[in-house]
């Protein structure tokens, strides 16, 4: 859901076409011991730990849970291909966002781009000169211009600053597959609902402190080697359909190339794990559930990291009486 908000409000400020192709490493394989060590008991620690596609059933309900990734990539065409007669059979679709949701996002924003915007001051006010000049330059290279920069939002900044240089001048969720999803249940006339309203992912960023805000905005202040590096490990780990190691890796990789303290770095992705995962995890049961009540067979497609864990959706479900089942992606 973030990679595809932030292709909405990319159009607003990147005009260039993609321009660029992204070759990162998967940094999987450079964990030193304590790292593994660490990974290993992380992912041991989370039911359904692997598996992008799960059937959960409770009574004559059947609920499709696709994990999704919110990025265009070639890699996938395949899965779409297998699911496709999945999509085709439901009788209603649930979205992180509908294709509708994220047009009447973008008319929003066009006119009104104060949610966006500081109101009282500006980033290089908020932050020293070396800061702001490393700052500049980062998002120079995203093909945000500095003085337009100044006056965005911290928490907005750090969304911008998660995408390598490489991919930033691309519309991220063309192609990908949730939108992908979306045009298979629309060609054979299946409705589609969001889980949530949009505001909800604003919220979790914006309700944030500001001083919050700063420190996840230079938390993600990295070099460009490693940006496109941590990106690669990010897709490998979806397409490795291990959504509990790609989160976990996340979270050890965020401490180790972080500029703020790795205990700052902790924190904040503690409390993004609170706000963009476990609350909203917590708040789309009932709307599944209810969906299930009205329809025999639903799918529901969102990001893969939002199925595994003590509160993922998946054990979450379990706990309200369905039965899961993993089947093929």
């Amino acid at each position: 859901m973030i990679a595809r908000l932030l292709s909405v409000l990319c159009c607003l400020v990147l005009a260039q076409p993609a321009s660029a192709t992204c070759s990162g490493d998967d940094l999987r394989a450079t964990l030193d011991q304590g790292e593994r060590d660490r990974l290993d008991t992380m992912v041991a620690n989370d039911p359904f730990a692997e598996g992008n596609h799960w059937k959960a059933t409770r009574g004559g309900a059947t609920l499709h849970l696709i994990g999704t990734m919110h990025l265009s990539d070639p890699r996938l065409d395949a899965p779409l291909s297998r699911l496709q007669p999945t999509i085709e059979s439901a009788d209603l679709l649930l979205l992180e966002m509908t294709s509708a949701d994220e047009l009447a996002l973008q008319q929003r924003l066009s006119t009104d781009p104060s949610l966006l915007l500081l109101p009282d001051t500006t980033l290089p006010e908020l932050l020293n000169d070396a800061q702001w000049t490393q700052m500049s330059k980062a998002l120079n290279a995203r093909g945000v211009p500095s003085f337009m920069a100044a006056r965005f939002q911290p928490w907005y900044v750090s969304i911008l600053l998660a995408i390598p240089p490489c991919a930033a001048s691309t519309d991220l969720s063309e192609g990908g597959m949730d939108a992908r999803i979306e045009e298979i249940a629309t060609s054979v006339d299946i409705p589609s609902a969001a889980l949530e309203d949009v505001e909800t992912i604003f919220a979790a960023f914006a309700d944030q402190p500001r001083d919050v805000q700063i420190d996840m905005m230079l938390s993600a202040l990295v070099d460009p080697t490693t940006s496109e590096d941590l990106f690669a490990t990010l897709l490998a780990s979806y397409f490795d359909e291990t959504p509990a190691e790609g989160w976990a890796m996340s979270t050890i990789l965020a401490e180790r190339y972080s500029p703020i303290s790795s205990d700052a770095a902790a924190e904040i992705f503690a409390t993004m794990e609170q706000k963009l995962l476990i609350d909203r995890n917590r708040a789309w049961i009932p709307v599944l559930i209810d969906a299930t009540q009205k329809h025999d067979t639903v799918l529901a497609a969102f990001g893969a990291a939002h199925l595994p864990g003590q509160n993922g959706v998946l054990a979450l479900l379990q706990a309200e009486g369905f039965s899961l089942e993993r089947l093929p992606f």
